[in-house]
């Protein structure tokens, strides 16, 4: 959506020319409503193309700004949408000791980088809270940056030290903004100024190479001249050094002192901002002299400016009493006449009413500017409208997210149109997909023009303003997944059972230098795993909380354990099997392709598909086109878009003339569905229902009715919906959302209808990687792994209850006008809670939800908060599924320790569904002493704060009640003796003994690659001088056993030499025997060894003279066969080695 072409028609206001002629000399008042003011700002940054500032009072204003202005300014390359900088406000409120977080950092870094680099006109976006906060000196950021170019010398000590001084910190892998690495003479660092991390390439001294790449695969890609390294931090650590901070060893802050003198950056570190630069500094100190200065709101930003005042001093106050702060700590922050001094010396330009505070012009541009008439979703009304506007040579544009349907509802009575990227000012009427925060009706003589929204049209506001894409989010290297091995884990080894991870040790055997990983068992036998076979490693997950019986080598229990738990594994296959057999006997709806409506609908969603959704999206709609009746579970955390999937299933369900029924396990989310849908669907001529006890009897009975006759299209319920007496005209889709909270009862009810209509089941509960794969083939299942875009972690605090911590998390919210859920999950006591919060927060609106609560209040209290008539909702665990209010992002709760860890992290997900930093409170009783299985939980819940962490959970969860809910209670058992993860590859092997007709009992040759062993006479290792970090080279090892062709050995091979530089010959050897395994599996070789001599394949494929027969072929004349082996002879190193792969070769073609 590009609306710039609007902004011509601004040019033949006579004020317009005045307002150009004035900016840069004297300051000026525009007096524009609310929805002009971005489109005129754009115009005139557009047409004298000059550095801008834009401040608004609010952040959610400041958002839509950075959403909306990219919409209004032209796309060419004079003023590329890149240059938009979005200046936030930290997370913190001034004097809480409590960290920026990476993106408040990374933005306000890159800000300041373009303010004061050779970017052509960079525009910066800001609200009063980020200006209202200190930052360091210009001068102080200038003299920390560097420039890099390519023939250049440096001296990498100093180099290293200078970047530490700035705030960088020093990894084994970059990953995101802010770090750096070195391996050898390649280094690796991501400054804030750059969208990615680049590479520098040494030939001794001087800079050979500068090439940027890709963090998630650490390849390196376009080379560029040069750089300048920019400060990595806010508040400079060098400077630690130079200052002293009394503070009692007890506190919070002892640490981070010891810190802070040695000069090292830390999460906490801009807390120390104000001490490490005594000199106060701004965002005003970085602008460029021809800078434009757009004020939104005067009003707005002097009030906004005078409350954050006011409660800084309260909360200075609240440290100094508490003993974080002593009384001369300086002011975090700025003040009021401050600001006001230094926006007076600025030529300013206030879009809003003018003020008495500043000397200005006032220009009454805002008399050629009105509203948008409103027509409530009354298309008719809305059509007439346009009628009388076009007729009196009015150009209209609609902005809409529901645009194609609205097109093609006007195409039915009118002329023909088509939706456009941008408006035609010589069409009378331009459709055009898109959201805008609203629209407004320009006059003028010689042009009028109408800008009409989703706002206008249907009374929608637009979705909650999304910080644009950036890549600056952590990546994941391709090793990251195999970071789950911590010393003193606890491993289970395929072959010999359930060890202790000791770590990774050198061994020198037959003059060649290996390393080992080292599993300690029973007894005190240690075990040396080679790295070429780490695949036979997996951690042990358990069925409790209990340590598991380590083996003892050299006995038949551990042999006895896998036995059963094989057998064990095969009973449960047998039993899914048969009920997949019984649904691909069954013969179901065949859905039709996708509408022209359902292309519309998806057109119309407010946000980004991740990879996952879209995946999610095409594999449920072939499902359902498919002649068997689907039965999909879409497994995803928290937030992940689930519900977006669901709601395009059911539209495709309703587009073929079926109903869909949404089965939920509570009232309260069968309400937030029924709002979702409803809203959603509002633009299409589909029903939506809700039946639930938030409905009286006589209105559960006509809706009951109606589904009979088939006039209502999309029910959503509690398990009153599979109740005998409800019947449905002709259902065709059943969503279950979070099946696991049901009954036994209600799931044989489900069980039934499995094999009638399609059902999709929502889950976010995350299954096991491992659990999934074994399931392949048997259970549909989708995995939606990848957050949205500008989703921020969830900062997590756990500690005891605290007043004044709770104070500050409830203001910190209201300030930015959020909503703050406090859960405490006792009924008897709540209303005694909400006493307490009253005096403690009297500023607050308070209300109160439980499920124990009359059907109507509740559904009342539940609107309120919705509508953000409530701050805070202090309320049960009754919010616990799936509740979406985008606006809440503060969670406290109260006596946390007495919940389950997967309740914690479904609570945790109520907050952080939108674009700002949410905070979680898990507190737990100063005066009781906890368990320590809920100490643990509260333990695992602080650790556990990244995006999708729920895999994490869910293993720790596994780990600390069992496999039960997953498996069934039968299985735990089995679970205990072979550890989680063996397990589910021995019921993949049942699967697919099974699938193939052979029984458990039945000799069958197991050519997993895992089971292929290799082991020649080559020094094969990651040397420690290659790569120096222990823990990444286990890491690589581990990803390296997994390799399953050579494609991946060739490609890892090109990687390994991007990222760590020319590969020495102990690598190489690794990938030749990691090669030699890959083509032995295919060949069904079981082992590769070294004996006597001669070269070994081993096979039990050939202890039978057909099987040799099969071979002799592909034998070299040289080699001899025996019973089950081929031996090879060892001449020289080259030719050995060159045999061997063509021998392989030869066999896998056999």
């Amino acid at each position: 959506m590009n609306l710039s072409s609007l902004l011509s028609t601004f040019h033949a206001l006579p004020e317009y020319a005045d307002v150009t002629q004035r900016i840069g000399r004297e300051s000026i008042s525009l007096n524009l409503p609310r929805a002009a003011r971005l489109p005129f700002a754009a115009s005139l940054i557009a047409d004298l193309n000059r550095p801008a500032l834009l401040i608004a009072a609010h952040t959610d204003r400041a958002l839509l700004f950075n959403e909306e202005l990219p919409a209004w300014l032209p796309s060419n390359v004079q003023l590329p949408t890149s240059n938009i900088q979005y200046f936030p406000e930290p997370n913190p409120l001034p004097y809480e000791h409590a960290p920026w977080g990476p993106r408040t950092i990374h933005q306000r870094l890159a800000t300041l980088s373009a303010l004061t680099s050779n970017l052509q006109s960079p525009i910066s976006i800001s609200s009063a809270r980020a200006l209202f906060t200190r930052t360091l000196p210009k001068r102080d950021f200038l003299a920390a940056s560097r420039p890099l170019k390519v023939g250049s010398s440096v001296r990498l000590e100093k180099l290293f030290e200078a970047w530490s001084g700035a705030g960088y910190t020093s990894e084994s892998i970059v990953v995101e903004p802010g770090q750096f690495s070195r391996r050898g003479g390649i280094i690796d660092i991501w400054t804030h100024a750059e969208a990615t991390p680049v590479r520098i390439e040494l030939f001794g001294d001087e800079i050979e190479s500068l090439k940027r790449f890709d963090p998630s695969t650490q390849r390196s890609g376009e080379a560029i001249d040069s750089i300048t390294i920019y400060p990595a931090r806010e508040a400079l650590p060098k400077n630690g050094t130079l200052i002293t901070v009394d503070a009692d060893s007890e506190s919070d802050l002892a640490a981070d002192i010891e810190r802070l003198n040695s000069g090292s950056a830390f999460a906490t570190l801009e807390f120390f901002l104000p001490l490490l630069h005594p000199t106060q500094a701004s965002l005003f100190d970085y602008l460029p002299e021809n800078i434009l200065v757009f004020v939104d709101d005067w009003d707005g930003l002097h009030d906004t400016i005078n409350e954050l005042e006011t409660q800084a001093l309260e909360l200075r106050a609240n440290a100094f009493d508490s003993g974080l702060i002593k009384r001369d700590f300086p002011a975090p922050h700025l003040s009021w006449s401050d600001i006001q001094d230094e926006l007076s010396h600025l030529p300013l330009i206030q879009l809003g009413r003018a003020t008495d505070e500043i000397d200005s012009v006032s220009i009454p541009l805002g008399e050629h500017f009105k509203p948008g008439p409103r027509f409530g979703g009354q298309i008719k009304t809305l059509f007439d409208h346009l009628q009388s506007a076009i007729s009196d040579q009015q150009s209209v544009t609609i902005a809409s997210r529901q645009v194609d349907r609205l097109a093609e509802l006007w195409n039915e009575e009118f002329d023909h149109v088509t939706t456009v990227e941008e408006p035609n000012l010589q069409s009378p009427i331009s459709f055009i997909n898109g959201a805008l925060g609203e629209g407004f009706l320009f006059q003028h003589p010689t042009s009028n023009i109408q800008l009409l929204t989703d706002s206008e049209i249907f009374g929608w506001s637009r979705p909650e303003p999304r910080r644009r894409r950036t890549s600056t989010a952590q990546a994941h290297a391709p090793e990251s997944l195999y970071a789950d091995f911590q010393m003193g884990d606890h491993l289970v080894h395929l072959d010999y059972g359930i060890g202790k991870f000791m770590g990774l040790v050198k061994r020198s055997i037959d003059n060649s230098e290996r390393e080992y990983i080292h599993v300690q068992y029973e007894g005190g036998d240690d075990l040396y795993v080679p790295i070429i076979q780490a695949d036979r490693l997996t951690k042990y997950v358990g069925s409790d909380e209990n340590e598991p019986t380590l083996s003892r080598l050299g006995t038949q229990e551990w042999v006895t354990a896998r036995q059963r738990a094989r057998e064990a594994a095969e009973e449960i296959a047998g039993e899914l099997l048969e009920l997949y057999a019984k649904r691909e006997l069954t013969q179901g709806r065949t859905f039709n392709p996708d509408t022209v409506w359902q292309k519309e609908l998806e057109a119309a969603f407010g946000y980004i598909e991740t990879d996952d959704q879209t995946k999610a999206i095409k594999e449920v709609k072939e499902d359902m086109e498919r002649p068997r009746p689907m039965d999909r579970l879409i497994c995803g955390d928290v937030g992940y878009g689930k519900t977006e999937v669901a709601l395009r299933a059911a539209f495709k369900a309703v587009n073929d003339g079926t109903q869909v029924a949404v089965l939920v396990p509570t009232t309260v989310l069968a309400q937030q569905h029924l709002h979702t849908f409803t809203q959603r669907l509002a633009a299409y001529p589909v029903k939506v229902e809700m039946l639930s006890r938030f409905r009286s009897p006589s209105e559960q009975d006509q809706i009951i009715e109606k589904m009979a006759t088939g006039e209502v299209d999309i029910v959503i319920g509690t398990h009153r919906l599979i109740s005998k007496d409800v019947q449905f005209k002709n259902l065709g889709l059943l969503i279950i959302d979070e099946e696991q909270r049901f009954g036994v009862t209600h799931k044989e009810r489900l069980k039934q209808m499995r094999t009638e209509v399609d059902v999709l089941t929502l889950t976010a509960t995350p299954i096991p990687r491992t659990l999934y794969m074994s399931l392949a083939g048997i259970r549909d299942i989708s995995m939606i792994q990848t957050p949205p875009d500008e989703r921020l972690p969830v900062i997590t605090h756990v500690g005891p209850y605290n007043e004044k911590t709770v104070r500050q998390a409830i203001l910190r919210e209201m300030d930015r006008d959020g909503q703050i859920f406090f859960v405490h999950n006792r009924v008897q006591s709540i209303g005694v809670v909400k006493n307490k919060l009253e005096k403690l927060v009297p500023e607050a609106r308070i209300g109160i939800a439980h499920g124990q609560m009359d059907e109507h209040q509740l559904s009342q209290v539940m609107d309120a908060f919705d509508a953000g008539e409530i701050d805070i909702l202090l309320c049960t665990s009754i919010i616990e599924s799936g509740l979406d209010i985008p606006n809440a992002n503060t969670l406290i709760v109260d006596r946390a320790d007495m919940f389950g860890l997967a309740q914690l992290y479904q609570l945790r997900g109520r907050v952080g569904r939108a674009a700002n930093r949410a905070y979680a409170y898990f507190f737990h009783d100063r005066n009781n002493r906890m368990t320590p299985e809920g100490r643990q939980r509260l333990e695992t819940i602080a650790e556990q704060t990244d995006l999708g962490a729920g895999y994490s959970i869910a293993m720790r969860d596994l780990e600390m009640r069992g496999a039960g809910d997953i498996l069934g209670a039968r299985q735990s058992g089995q679970v205990a003796a072979v550890g989680f993860h063996l397990y589910t590859r021995l019921l993949a092997q049942a699967v697919k003994r099974l699938k193939a007709g052979v029984g458990v009992k039945d000799e069958v040759i197991d050519l997993d690659l895992s089971l292929t062993t290799v082991d020649l006479p080559l020094p094969s290792t990651l040397p420690s001088e290659y790569i120096s970090d222990r823990n990444l080279r286990l890491r690589l090892y581990r990803r390296m056993a997994e390799i399953k062709d050579e494609k991946q050995i060739n490609n890892l091979s090109s990687e390994l030499q991007d990222r760590f530089g020319v590969l020495p010959k102990p690598v190489e050897n690794l990938l030749y025997q990691i090669r030699v395994k890959v083509l032995a599996h295919h060949a069904s070789v079981e082992a590769v060894a070294s004996e006597e001599g001669q070269i070994v394949l081993k096979s039990r494929l050939w202890e039978t003279d057909e099987g040799r027969r099969k071979i002799g072929a592909a034998i070299d004349a040289a080699a001899r066969v025996s019973k089950g082996k081929v031996w090879l002879p060892r001449s020289t190193d080259k030719d050995w080695r060159e045999t061997l792969v063509e021998v392989l070769e030869k066999l896998g073609k056999v």
